[in-house]
């Protein structure tokens, strides 16, 4: 036997302040609660405090994965922290994550951007870094903060996106057969206006104007320096990228439709997410959702599910889960993870 990389323990933290339905009608009154719901299957979303960074998030997620799951800080030797809002845009934030939680000075830390598909990446960094002997105990953080980035007058995201983070315990164990995998990865560049923040990096950094709003034809009004998205593009990419997505991960791992226990999207939006069920041909019972109460966390979406459903005592020992990410970048990753 080799030693493989896990799953030993996943838990969240979402922050206290919410934003519900009934909140957002008064700043659109052109809307009811009922539409809202109706349009995204979202009644609230967790917003972080104004003070309240990712950096505050992720340490506040991994106490509760210590607490939850008995870890000793000392066996930790590498934190892996996916984020689109960093504290900063250096020093690295999974180095104040590192200080503030008083792991050792041994362990590697890092950053990766990447959004919808980050946690499914993450788990590929870190099977890697397991299986090649670099690392033994990982935490994979995901922390986002979209509500840092998003117009007030923006209906269009502002009723989608919530804040959250997750924290999941990834460490190495005897087995004689792939515990994580295999991965399928995809990218495609040409999509990365469909959702972006467009100022405030070094292709157009904050200037006067950057804070200047517009309306669209929609009126939903935003700066450059606000999120962007176009839905309807983005909707189309995913009806094309997801379920060849499905089949190619399948076929890869060589694993049967119906030998799949659960599947666990990017928890985007009830809309999106019953279309690919259908055309996935996945019952309901399997399809795991978690976006009613968390709305769109970016890549905080899949750990969430999965933290609920370990906490609902959904999956045993044994189960295949399917899990897939997509969206912005435009970028995609999916695998199979094996309970144990």
């Amino acid at each position: 036997m080799s030693m493989k990389a896990y799953i030993a323990g996943v838990s969240k933290y979402l922050p206290t302040n919410t934003l519900t339905n009934e909140e957002l009608v008064l700043d659109y009154p052109e809307w009811s609660v009922e539409k809202i719901f109706s349009k995204t299957g979202i009644s609230s979303r967790h917003i972080a405090e104004g003070n309240e960074t990712v950096s505050d998030m992720a340490v506040s997620a991994c106490e509760s994965l210590f607490d939850s799951y008995n870890v000793d800080k000392s066996n930790i030797d590498f934190i892996l922290l996916c984020t689109q809002s960093p504290d900063h845009l250096l020093p690295t934030t999974a180095c104040i994550v590192q200080h503030k939680l008083g792991l050792s000075t041994t362990c590697g830390a890092l950053d990766f951007n990447l959004g919808c598909s980050g946690y499914v990446y993450g788990l590929s960094l870190a099977k890697g870094l397991i299986e090649t002997g670099q690392a033994k105990n990982i935490i994979l953080i995901t922390s986002e903060q979209y509500s840092k980035y998003i117009a007030d007058g923006d209906k269009s995201v502002r009723t989608l996106f919530g804040d959250a983070a997750a924290a999941t315990l990834i460490s190495a164990r005897e087995s004689a057969t792939d515990l994580l995998g295999p991965f399928l990865f995809g990218t495609d560049g040409s999509g990365a206006e469909n959702l972006i923040v467009p100022h405030g990096g070094s292709r157009f950094p904050i200037t006067s104007e950057s804070s200047v709003e517009q309306s669209d034809s929609s009126g939903n009004r935003r700066a450059p320096k606000n999120l962007y998205m176009n839905g309807g593009e983005i909707f189309n990419f995913t009806l094309k990228s997801v379920p060849e997505s499905v089949n190619a991960i399948l076929e890869k791992a060589e694993v049967k439709k119906n030998d799949l226990d659960y599947i666990v999207f990017h928890q985007a939006n009830k809309f999106m997410l019953e279309q690919l069920r259908k055309m996935c041909k996945f019952e309901k019972e399997r399809f795991l959702t978690s976006y009613q109460n968390y709305g769109n966390t970016v890549s905080s979406t899949i750990p969430l599910g999965i933290a609920d459903a370990v906490d609902n005592k959904v999956f045993k020992s044994g189960d295949k889960i399917l899990v897939l990410g997509f969206g912005v970048g435009y970028s995609w990753a999916g695998t199979i993870i094996t309970w144990s």
